[in-house]
C-alpha cells in the first residue's frame, strides 16, 4: 500500500526536508508564510520597502498564502469608519508584489487573515505561521491575536511589517504583539531564515 500525498508531506515536514523553490533557494516544507495584504493601496512612504521583503521570503517557505483586503458595501468600515476605499474590483485592491507559483491568494473583509485555509495548514504543518505585510498596527496584529487563540503559534517577522500609518505606528505595533503574545513571537526574518542565499 502506497502513502497518500498527505502522508508524506507530513513525514517531510517531521524530517525536515526541504524542497527547492524559486531560483534554487531551499523551502522548508514544514514553514507556513502568511504575507498580509500588500497591496497597491497600502504602498507609501512608510511601506515602500515591504514588496521586495516579501518577494525574498517566499522562496524559503513550503507553503506561502497572501491576503487582499476588500471593502464591499455594508462593510463595517463604511458603516463606522465612512471608508469608501478598497471597494472590490478597484486597481488599489490589487497586490504589490509578484506572489510565487503555488502561492494561495485569499480575500478578506476585515482586519484578521487567520482564514480556515491558513488554520489548516497551520496545523498540518506543525502549528506555526509566519506573518509579514501591512499594517503592523491594525491587520498583522489582529491576525496574529486570531492565531494565538486559536492554538497556532504567530512568528511576526518584524522587518518585513510596516505601517502606511508611519513609522510610530508600526512601533507600536510591535510593542503591542511583544505585550500581548510574548517577545519570543516577535523576530526578525534572519533569525528565522539564517543568512540569505
Amino acid at each position: 500500500m502506497h502513502p497518500g500525498p498527505h502522508h508524506c508531506k507530513r513525514a517531510a515536514a517531521r524530517l525536515g526536508l526541504v524542497s527547492r523553490g524559486d531560483r534554487g533557494i531551499e523551502a522548508v516544507a514544514d514553514r507556513v508564510l502568511l504575507i498580509i495584504d500588500v497591496q497597491a493601496g497600502f504602498i507609501n512612504d512608510e511601506t515602500g520597502h515591504i514588496p521586495e521583503a516579501v518577494a525574498r521570503l517566499q522562496p524559503h517557505f513550503g507553503t506561502v498564502f497572501a491576503t487582499r483586503f476588500e471593502n464591499p458595501e455594508g462593510s463595517p468600515f463604511r458603516r463606522f469608519m465612512g471608508l469608501a476605499r478598497f471597494a472590490p474590483g478597484m486597481p488599489e485592491t490589487g497586490l504589490a508584489f509578484a506572489p510565487r507559483a503555488g502561492a494561495r491568494i485569499l480575500v478578506k473583509h476585515g482586519y484578521s487573515a487567520a482564514l480556515p485555509e491558513v488554520l489548516a495548514a497551520a496545523r498540518e504543518a506543525g502549528g506555526t505561521v509566519h506573518l509579514c505585510g501591512i499594517a503592523t498596527d491594525n491587520c498583522v496584529l489582529a491576525t496574529a491575536i486570531a492565531l494565538f487563540e486559536a492554538g497556532i503559534r504567530p512568528l511576526v517577522l518584524a522587518d518585513c511589517c510596516a505601517s502606511h500609518g508611519g513609522r510610530d505606528y508600526h512601533e507600536a505595533g510591535l510593542l503591542l504583539l511583544r505585550r500581548i503574545l510574548g517577545e519570543a513571537q516577535v523576530v526578525a526574518s534572519a533569525d528565522v531564515l539564517g543568512a540569505a542565499p
